[in-house]
């Protein structure tokens, strides 16, 4: 299909800069399968789901990726910009850099500042390798346990950079940008449907009789980049690793032998049900990477319900949600939101598809 066709003007200022607060007082647009909109507010979710749904959330935890320091050296010390985006083995990292013309193979890049936590205070990584679009091979100095504390102090939470590009990233994005699930780390971007969840809206929830169980998947820099290619079939889509238990895909089975519905929370959990299901819809434990580039034409085989954000023009994640509910649905839907007013992205509102009928 045409890139193109996946475009829309958003105004600048639907674009959110804060989240809402309290959460679950985010709006929310109700998508159903015939397309009549209705506007509703998160904490009215349990309204619109019924007992024996089955909620899957995201516990990835967004890891402060984003790190800054000096080429060193050499007889300039120019400053650095990096944000991981893959760990590769306990010391050595895939990351962005900027400027990446200012670095070569065996270059030393000394991250953070003297007065940090982390040991000296600063964190020194050597350029190994370095790619095409300013992708290069970090290898740290420190390794396993050590490495990721030393990148906890010296290193932030990086911002999707619609939101960094309007206002200085700070202390209260360090909890913002973060889910009440967080538990495992590995993710550089928040899997943000779950950011409107609170212990309260759990609580309606399972007061409901919907369960709510938990997959991993770390969510990598690429997730929200709009597609620079003119067909959505030349795009190379990047891989994430993710993982389902035994129990949590039996518990999803098990409920669904029943009639009860899959409620994905966020795109990240609903490509990583798609990636472990089989033809029939049953879900397989899974542990590996997945790189599933889900576009209008694609049959959902486990998620029935999506919870999602507002998403980027072109980018792969408006596509997967035109596959979803279709095209023309999730076209009057965003213009919808963009003349109401709904808040847009990571820190914005959401909107709930319910699965097109074939």
């Amino acid at each position: 299909m045409r890139t193109d066709l996946f475009d829309f003007e958003l105004p600048p200022e639907r674009i959110a800069l804060r989240p809402a607060s309290p959460r679950e007082s985010a709006r929310l647009l109700v998508v159903p399968h015939d397309g009549a909109l209705r506007d509703a507010t998160i904490a009215d979710l349990p309204d619109w789901l019924k007992a024996g749904d089955q909620i899957v959330v995201n516990d990835t935890k967004v890891i402060a990726a984003q790190l800054k320091g000096r080429r060193i050296g050499r007889e300039t010390e120019p400053k650095i910009e990096a944000t991981l985006i893959k760990r590769l083995d306990g010391s050595r990292w895939q990351a962005l850099v900027k400027p990446a013309k200012k670095l070569s193979p065996g270059d030393t890049i000394r991250f953070g500042n003297e007065g940090r936590v982390c040991l000296l205070g600063h964190l020194d990584a050597t350029v190994e390798a370095k790619g095409q679009e300013g992708e290069v091979t970090l290898s740290f100095s420190f390794h396993g346990p050590a490495l990721d504390q030393a990148i906890s102090d010296v290193g932030s939470p990086p911002l999707p950079p619609y939101i960094a590009s309007k206002r200085t990233p700070d202390d209260q994005d360090a909890a913002d940008y973060q889910t009440m699930f967080a538990t495992n780390e590995g993710a550089v971007a928040a899997p943000t449907a779950g950011l409107h969840f609170t212990p309260a809206l759990e609580a309606s929830l399972r007061g409901r009789g919907i369960d709510l169980h938990r997959l991993t998947l770390h969510v990598g820099a690429g997730t929200f980049l709009p597609v620079k290619v003119e067909e959505t079939s030349e795009h190379k889509m990047h891989a994430e690793w993710g993982c389902i238990s035994a129990e949590t895909a039996a518990a999803l089975n098990a409920a669904r032998a029943k009639g009860g519905r899959i409620i994905a929370i966020g795109t990240t959990s609903l490509r990583l049900l798609e990636s472990a299901a089989a033809e029939d819809g049953t879900i397989q434990p899974f542990s590996e990477e997945t790189s599933i580039f889900i576009t209008p034409g694609y049959r959902f085989r486990a998620v029935d319900v999506l919870l999602t954000n507002f998403h980027l023009p072109r980018s792969t994640l408006f596509m997967l949600v035109s596959a979803f509910s279709g095209l023309e649905t999730m076209k009057n839907a965003y213009a919808h939101a963009i003349a109401s007013g709904y808040r847009f992205y990571s820190y914005g509102d959401a909107c709930l598809l319910f699965r097109a009928v074939p």
